[in-house]
């Protein structure tokens, strides 16, 4: 992108993991962007207008639109400049990162986000806190009226109840294991030696189940949290892949 093109354009449910993946590659690729937040089912109509389908993040550029995380990291690591790319230069070594995202895309995510909001459930004061940061005054202000809709509708949409939570929790700490086994021979990233896609992918994806303090928008913590979540939020944050996470945050996350 020229310096002097206008910036991108993503769409954004502000707290969704997905978003928060397209973000951080973004923001590593030093990608100039302007987010535009909306809370969940007003997101349809801006995700629509600017050529997506139905899901968030979206991302509007001089060259076309992506709908799809996945995407958006590419196109973000086509950008970036040389040390801060996102894949290794190897394409076996590429390829095993791609497979690495896109486990995660399809377990860690859908399953940690289903675990969250059905241990959330009944927490109005939480919506309330967290789920409209950043988006427009007026979806704010709608938010108390809409809120029983949007619940119930979320629940349908992810079919959130407490068995399929449960299942869920059980697949996120398989991927957790999963990734403790690879960082088992004391590789400080999933590749190796170097941050890549993989990593960013994993802390992204995994923040329904640890509640980072370093994502980009607030989260609900520990001591708002009902207590037996509270409980598995903390197991999960020692473990040693919920520590990596966590340190991905720390220290890739600026």
């Amino acid at each position: 992108m020229s310096p002097s093109a206008p910036p991108a354009v993503l769409v954004t449910i502000p707290i969704s993991h997905y978003c928060e993946r397209a973000r951080w590659a973004l923001d590593r690729a030093q990608v100039r962007y302007r987010e535009r937040a909306h809370l969940q089912l007003v997101h349809r109509i801006a995700v629509r207008r600017a050529g997506g389908g139905s899901t968030v993040p979206v991302l509007v550029t001089g060259d076309g639109v992506l709908s799809d995380s996945a995407e958006i990291v590419d196109y973000a690591d086509a950008r970036a400049r040389p040390g801060r790319g996102l894949y290794p230069y190897d394409p076996d070594l590429a390829a095993e990162t791609r497979a690495l995202e896109s486990d995660f895309s399809t377990r860690l995510g859908p399953h940690g986000r289903r675990w969250m909001y059905d241990g959330l459930r009944g927490r109005r004061d939480l919506a309330m806190a967290y789920a409209g940061t950043g988006a427009p005054a007026w979806q704010r202000r709608a938010l108390p009226l809409a809120y029983p809709a949007i619940a119930y509708l979320i629940d349908r949409r992810f079919d959130i109840t407490p068995a399929t939570a449960a299942e869920s929790e059980l697949e996120v700490r398989a991927v957790l294991d999963a990734v403790s086994a690879r960082l088992g021979d004391g590789r400080p990233y999933l590749m190796g030696d170097c941050f890549t896609a993989a990593d960013l992918t994993f802390a992204a994806l995994a923040a329904p189940v640890l509640m980072p303090s370093r994502y980009s928008v607030p989260l609900p913590q520990l001591d708002e949290l009902p207590a037996a979540m509270a409980a598995t939020v903390r197991e999960l944050r020692a473990h040693p892949a919920g520590a990596h996470a966590l340190a991905m945050f720390r220290h890739e996350r600026r």
